[in-house]
């Protein structure tokens, strides 16, 4: 008899990373949050959906995305140089959002406040950031932390 060996990869449809909450702690899956923002099938709405996809691009090191996202008036030169050498080296573990103001769908500016958990050579850390976020040519993008 000739069994057939299942392909794993085939068989764990959605992967597991997909029916994972998402790592921006919004209570939502993976696949049903930023996953499709990082794939470019949509668009974050408001400030905070960048934000929170972002923490998300950082924790699974989409290099891209944090790239397109930035806004262009403050994306340094070498940002992808940097992110390439560095993203690897932090493991991200927990976000809070503190606060959001402005940022929503019909506005064109917004600030998000928030702390972020990592651990960067075993050692504990924390980022405390005040965000501010522009839209360009329509879309929201990360231009600073000096909120």
């Amino acid at each position: 008899m000739d069994e057939k060996i299942p392909n794993d990869a085939e068989e764990r449809l959605p992967t597991e990373r997909e029916e994972s909450l998402c790592p921006c702690k919004s209570k939502k899956t993976y696949m049903s949050c930023c996953q499709d923002f990082h794939t470019g099938k949509r668009k974050p709405q408001t400030a905070e959906q960048l934000m929170r996809s972002r923490y998300s691009a950082f924790f699974f090191r989409r290099v891209g995305y944090l790239i397109d996202t930035h806004h262009p008036d403050t994306r340094p030169p070498g940002l992808k140089k940097e992110l390439d050498k560095t993203v690897h080296n932090i493991s991200w573990k927990f976000l809070t959002i503190l606060q959001a103001s402005k940022g929503g769908p019909s506005d064109t500016r917004g600030k998000v406040k928030f702390v972020a958990d990592y651990y960067l050579e075993g050692e504990p850390g924390q980022l405390e950031e005040h965000s501010r976020f522009k839209r360009h040519k329509g879309q929201w993008k990360y231009l600073d932390n000096k909120g």
